[in-house]
């Protein structure tokens, strides 16, 4: 997903030098938009503080890290909104008081309380959100074709589209074209999402991450692709008008970020602030608009923070007809995920 994305801007940004008076420390393992100083920056001139930044790309790799690491090493988490849970069953999580938390602010279809919280406690909030979906150049497509998943399965697109290397959402998409719905994916239907993601990888140029399938949408070497969305879109907007992306009428995956404090730190105060801090009007508007990819942000008040442009970009006017057509990621048993695991690898291999 956008977790993998890896500008130069962002590898540079991780090293970026603390305020020389800083009197504390906060770490936090994050995704590589926070990485951004514009997003860093005032949080510690306004609270004296260095924020040592760790990105890593997905939960496993996250859990890992805190695996191989002494208790209070980190303070706070970046993470899926659908793994919460996960670590919640690892016991990382401290709770956050509700009473901190802009909840009433947060747009209602992505709060996820079932996802942040466990026995009517907090323990997680959403900070970003976006769309696994279609994006193209929309001076190359008849622009009324993206609103028909099943488009891309014609030979009109034929050798013209990139399709994203992640499994999870494609799958889920392709499930969608299908009519299936994402949480009630099962081994019965897998034959058929094969079957149909190995046509589709025909009809396609490419398979690729993240930074090679934008690469390829912005240079023209593609004109679709699937699985992108405004974090693919968003961050070249002012150079790349013709970019753009929609939501088809099947629908599309939603992915969501939270964030959380270690159980384990020993600075709780200062972790909730930054976290009060990133889920804060103005915290949301630059974590939106990071130099790594652009996303919405969860708190709806960060709209008087943002350009207009900006808000264009993301489809801010849009979110209330696009969040009632997405469906979360598939959360697979183990064993189902092995399982979806072999068919985006046999995918591949035809």
């Amino acid at each position: 997903m956008r977790r993998f994305l890896q500008s130069a801007t962002a590898l540079a940004a991780i090293a970026f030098a603390a305020p020389t008076l800083a009197q504390d420390e906060l770490n936090a393992l994050v995704w590589c938009d926070h990485t951004d100083p514009t997003l860093i920056e005032p949080f510690e001139q306004a609270n004296n503080v260095k924020v040592n930044l760790k990105d890593f790309e997905g939960t496993g790799a996250g859990l890992s890290i805190i695996e191989q690491s002494q208790p209070g090493d980190w303070d706070v988490m970046v993470i899926d909104g659908v793994d919460v849970q996960r670590a919640l069953d690892m016991d990382l999580f401290a709770e956050l008081p509700a009473d901190a938390l802009p909840t009433a602010d947060i747009f209602p279809e992505v709060r996820l309380d079932k996802n942040n919280s466990r026995d009517g406690k907090i323990y997680a909030v959403t900070e970003k959100f976006g769309y696994n979906t279609i994006a193209y150049d929309k001076s190359k497509v008849d622009v009324n074709d993206m609103k028909n998943l099943s488009s891309l399965w014609s030979e009109k697109y034929k050798g013209r589209i990139a399709i994203y290397d992640y499994y999870l959402p494609l799958i889920g998409i392709a499930g969608l074209e299908l009519g299936k719905k994402t949480a009630e994916l099962t081994d019965a239907d897998l034959p058929a999402i094969k079957d149909r993601l190995v046509a589709l990888k025909q009809n396609s140029k490419q398979v690729s991450d993240v930074v090679s399938s934008q690469t390829a949408l912005a240079t023209g070497e593609v004109d679709i692709l699937l699985g992108g969305g405004e974090w693919i879109t968003g961050v070249l907007s002012a150079d790349k008008p013709d970019l753009d992306w929609t939501i088809p009428d099947e629908g599309g995956l939603l992915w969501t970020q939270s964030i959380a404090v270690l159980k384990t730190s020993k600075k709780q105060e200062l972790a909730r602030k930054f976290v009060q801090y990133i889920v804060s009007p103005e915290g949301q508007a630059r974590l939106a608009t990071s130099s790594c990819y652009w996303a919405m942000p969860a708190n709806s008040k960060a709209g008087d923070h943002l350009t207009d442009a900006q808000k264009a970009a993301l489809r801010w006017s849009d979110q209330a007809s696009y969040l009632p057509k997405t469906q979360l990621y598939p959360v697979p048993s183990a064993e189902l995920d092995q399982k979806m695991q072999d068919v985006w690898t046999e995918m591949l291999q035809q």
